[in-house]
Order: C-alpha cells, then structure tokens, then sequence
C-alpha cells in the first residue's frame, strides 16, 4: 500500500500527453526530453535477438503427455533463467474477455480528459489517471497516460478511483482479475516445478496475494527518438502479466547482454515476466530483468500489466532450497510490505539510507518499489549501497 505522506511533494506541472498529442505540437515539452544516454535509438532492422523470447504453451503444461510437460518445463525453466520474460500461448483465458478489457480501456483512455481527471492519481500515490511515480518538478516524465487500481485484498482499493464510466469498466475489470489470478497461481505451480520444488510452495508462502493492475497509453510522439514511454525499471512483484493491445506497435524492450531487446507480440499471448520477489525466493537463479517502453512516431499503443505479489505481511527471503555452500545468500530476509512502504517513503523524502533489500546489489542502482515497481537511477547517491 502507497505509505500516507506528512510531507509535500511538488510535482509540477505534467502535461497530458494525449492532449500535447491533439494539440499537434512538433516541439516536445523539456519535461519529457531525455539526457542522451537515456535516449532511445531508433532501431532501422529488427535485432535478431526479438525472435528469440521464448513461447511457453501452457496447455502442454496443464494437459500435455509426458514428453510434452517435460520439454515444456525446461523451456520454462532456461526462459526464467536466461531472459526473465516469456509469452505464454493457450493460457486458457477467453479471448472475447481479452478483447473486452481493452475495449474498456480504450474506452476510458478516449474520454474527454476532464472527465478521466476526476479519478487523478495524487502525488505520492500509485492509483487513479496521470503518471505515477513523479517526486520532483525537476524529474524527467514518460510518454504516457496511466491509470492505476489495486485489485486484492479489498484494503488496498479506492472505490472513489472506480469509474463509472464506461459503464462496463468495473465488472470487465474484475472478471479479468480474477482470471488473470488464477493464470498466475498456475504459472506459479509450474515455475515452482521447473525448479524441483512442490508445486504449491509460492502459494502456500504467499497468504493473501496481492494483485494490482495499471493500464499504459502511449500516444504517437512526433520524436520518438528523445523520449521514453515508460523508464527502465525492474518489478517488484512475484509476476509481471502483460497484455499488448491488439494491432499495438512494438514498445517493450528487455535489456540483455547490455542491449535493448524488442518484444515481437504473439497473437493472443500474453507476456510474463519474473519479478524481484521470485529472484529472491530463489537467490538469484530466476532473473528480475530490467525493461522499458518506447513510444512510435504515428501509431498509438495500448497495453494493460497485472502485477501479482506475496500479502503485505509475509517475509521474503531465499528459500532453503536456493542456498547450499556453493550458493551462498545473496539476499537479507525483509518483510514485504515494509519494503513497498519504506521505499516508497524513502524515494519520496530522497533519503540515501532508504532500506536495503540486497546483500549484493541487483544491479548498479538504487530502487524504489511502487505498485510493484523498482525504478533505476542512472546516478545513484553516493551515499547510497545501492
């Protein structure tokens, strides 16, 4: 849950980008400019690593023969150790629901913007219509629109945040959720099975899960080359769940072997990616990659992310089973809401002592966990481990 601040936070003024998009404006507000380094290229051939994201069926999973499971379980396995990120196909979800939660989206993003401004997503917070994850009127903004709800357990909701327009939202939302639930409780058993563990090990530790759903617009940008839609950043969730809406451009890159990779939608798949959480539980064996989103000179894209967490109140730590004496701990055990809570309190106030979840870092870089999301600083605090 966002902490409850007792300090203020100047934002600034954070232009809409759908409405710089309808002003037609060839100049790109400073705000959203990025430094050179953060810039990204805009790619002329297609890299010849964006065929290679794995493609787990999860039907062979689920009701495939034995040589189909096994084959299957060990594509799963070298995706969640090599790449962090898979698209799963037959995943048993409707398509027609698939279809309506974008419908419903679209439908919302389309409104007028004084009537989405009225669910606004306040500074500090990770819920409602804007950009999350502003702190400072100096910081640099991404190319998109996002609206926010937290899903389960019902504490962790804001009803006024709920739209009632378009009339369907509600009801398409919680159908989605609760498939998508059930998606990443059997993606779970079979990530747990891929390592040699039992099958309902996560569940089992996880209590209540938590599970909050962002929907991403990203407007054509008239220079895509200067701007980011969505930073680099790893999540801190168990699992990552995103839905490409359908005829989307190509956005999400993944960041391996130090370049950006582009994410070649499959019809009908959904992609999945490993969160901080799992890379913990299995002391770093599972990769929590680090992704971004970049924004097209003349279509839109739409896509809608799930993030599904342990409850609030357990502890994580590397699991007994991820450490021997050729695996030592990487990790100190932390409880999983301070995390989200003090990081987030941390980011916010921009103090270097904001608490720290690795032995040895992730990655170059200091973090902040908000609804599910660690964000990296190019230049990190010198004060800062890390």
């Amino acid at each position: 849950m966002a902490p409850v601040l007792d300090f203020p936070i100047n934002v600034g003024l954070i232009d809409d980008v759908q409405e710089l998009k309808k002003a037609r404006k060839t100049k790109i507000p400073n705000r959203f400019v990025r430094d050179v380094a953060e810039r990204p290229a805009v790619a002329t051939t297609q890299s010849p690593l964006s065929t290679s994201i794995p493609v787990i069926d999860l039907s062979k999973l689920m009701k495939g023969n034995k040589e189909d499971f096994h084959f299957e379980i060990m594509k799963l396995s070298a995706s969640c150790d090599e790449w962090g990120f898979f698209q799963v196909i037959n995943h048993g979800i409707d398509l027609d629901l698939l279809k309506k939660i974008e419908k419903v989206a679209m439908e919302f993003f389309m409104l007028p913007v004084e009537e989405k401004q009225k669910y606004p997503m306040a500074p500090g917070t990770v819920q409602g219509y804007g950009q999350a994850f502003v702190f400072s009127e100096d910081q640099k903004l991404d190319w998109c629109n996002m609206f926010a709800l937290g899903l389960v357990p019902h504490s962790i909701r804001n009803p006024k945040l709920w739209p009632t327009n378009p009339p369907m939202f509600s009801d398409t939302v919680e159908t989605y959720s609760r498939e998508i639930r059930k998606l990443c409780k059997d993606l779970l058993r079979f990530i747990a099975l891929s390592l040699g563990l039992r099958g309902n090990v996560f569940e089992d530790m996880f209590g209540e899960s938590v599970q909050a759903m962002r929907m991403n617009y990203y407007p054509a940008c008239p220079r895509p080359d200067l701007v980011l839609g969505l930073s680099p950043h790893s999540d801190g969730s168990a699992l990552t769940v995103l839905q490409q809406g359908k005829g989307s451009t190509v956005g999400l890159q993944i960041l391996k072997n130090n370049t950006w990779v582009p994410i070649q939608p499959v019809t009908n798949a959904l992609v999945i990616n490993i969160g901080d959480t799992i890379e913990v539980l299995t002391n770093g064996r599972y990769k929590s990659s680090e992704h971004r989103a970049v924004t097209h000179k003349e279509n839109d894209r739409l896509s809608i992310v799930t993030f599904y967490a342990p409850s609030y109140e357990i502890e994580i730590g590397p699991m007994p089973e991820m450490v021997d004496e050729n695996n030592h701990s990487k990790y100190r055990r932390y409880n999983h809401g301070e995390y989200s809570r003090h990081y987030v309190t941390n980011k916010l106030q921009d103090r270097p002592e904001a608490l720290r979840v690795v032995q040895e870092p992730i990655n170059a870089c200091w973090s902040i966990c908000l609804l599910g999301r660690r964000v990296y600083s190019p230049t990190p605090p010198k004060s800062a481990e890390s």
